[in-house]
């Protein structure tokens, strides 16, 4: 199944690439602010969210040619979301290269990223309106749905660090997951491209679960991947660390620890991102392996990911057979098999 994932990331990731980049800079060049909107782009990427918005297009029976429009929004609106969240975990590093305001200062960045912001609903607007008011309006409404849980889900995570919250739980952690990552990373773009293939008649809800499921094992996986530091991960290695994100590596590892390694984690967590130095970095990642904290995300992510094969099976078990279709199913252990 895992075959068919790497060619069509490939060629769909390559339609979506040059139509980004023609849409980003068909402009006048503005000063300040040109080349910031086409820099991460540029620097590639997965290219898995408009990749599911393109197969679902096609899966529900759209073609081709009319799905690189809405997948492009997608892609431009997480390159615009991906500015922000930089900025809000003062990150050093995106795909490998400074983020975007390590390079041009804050201000600068967060111009760029609201201007891309505002940019991404110009493909979904020009092109919704030619095939009818209810296809419109669920297209509407999706998004605007995901808009707002991204911005709850956004809001927990930076909430959590401000406030040193300490006692959040799993379950806190994957309702944030929902949120901040599933809706915008899977849910969303199979929502638009279902509706997209189907004309607007399908229903949108069927595919939520599944996009929980896929995005939650993505998310994890990602966490497990910033704490391996792989060459190929293209983020400042250990950042989650370093920022003290509420990942199920640091939930773990606290509920385990015992009163003085509690104690002591708790101070590097009430610090300053500033203040948090390599070698106490260094020491949470050595309490996280001797705790079994790796080993447990791993569990979740396996048992998030059979219950994803499930949800698959109930949402496009209906559909005739397609290369989009194994695309879809073969996300699933994708997850696990990507480097970056």
């Amino acid at each position: 199944m895992t075959r068919t994932i790497q060619p069509l990331l490939e060629a769909y990731g390559k339609l979506i690439r040059e139509y980004v980049d023609r849409y980003l800079t068909s402009q006048p060049r503005a000063p300040y602010l040109h080349d910031l909107l086409a820099d991460y782009p540029s620097r590639g990427g997965k290219m898995m969210r408009p990749c599911i918005c393109m197969a679902n297009a096609r899966a529900f029976g759209g073609r081709l040619e009319d799905a690189i429009p809405f997948a492009g929004a997608v892609e431009i609106l997480h390159n615009a979301l991906l500015i922000h969240d930089d900025i809000q975990d003062e990150s050093v590093e995106r795909r490998g290269l400074p983020t975007l305001h390590a390079l041009h200062g804050v201000p600068l960045a967060i111009n760029a990223g609201d201007a891309m912001l505002l940019m991404a609903f110009g493909p979904l607007l020009d092109h919704v309106g030619s095939r009818g008011g209810l296809f419109a309006r669920r297209i509407l409404d999706v998004t605007r749905r995901m808009a707002r849980e991204t911005a709850e889900g956004q809001a927990l995570d930076i909430g959590w660090r401000q406030n040193h919250r300490h006692d959040i739980t799993t379950a806190d952690y994957l309702t944030m997951v929902l949120k901040k990552t599933a809706w915008m990373a899977t849910i969303w773009p199979a929502q638009v491209g279902m509706l997209l293939g189907s004309h607007g008649l399908v229903d949108p809800d069927a595919v939520v679960r599944f996009g929980f499921f896929l995005g939650a094992t993505f998310q994890i996986q990602d966490d497990l991947l910033n704490f391996s530091s792989e060459p190929s991960y293209g983020k400042e290695p250990r950042g989650d660390l370093f920022e003290a994100k509420h990942t199920l590596l640091l939930i773990h590892v606290r509920d385990h620890c015992n009163a003085s390694e509690r104690q002591q984690l708790d101070l590097f967590m009430n610090l300053r991102r500033e203040e948090r130095t390599a070698e106490s970095v260094a020491w949470l990642a050595d309490l996280m392996v001797s705790k079994g904290s790796l080993d447990y995300a791993r569990m979740v992510a396996e048992s998030l990911a059979g219950a994803a094969r499930h949800e698959f099976t109930r949402a496009y078990g209906h559909l005739p057979e397609s290369e989009d279709k194994d695309f879809i199913e073969g996300l699933v252990p994708w997850v696990f098999n990507r480097t970056t």
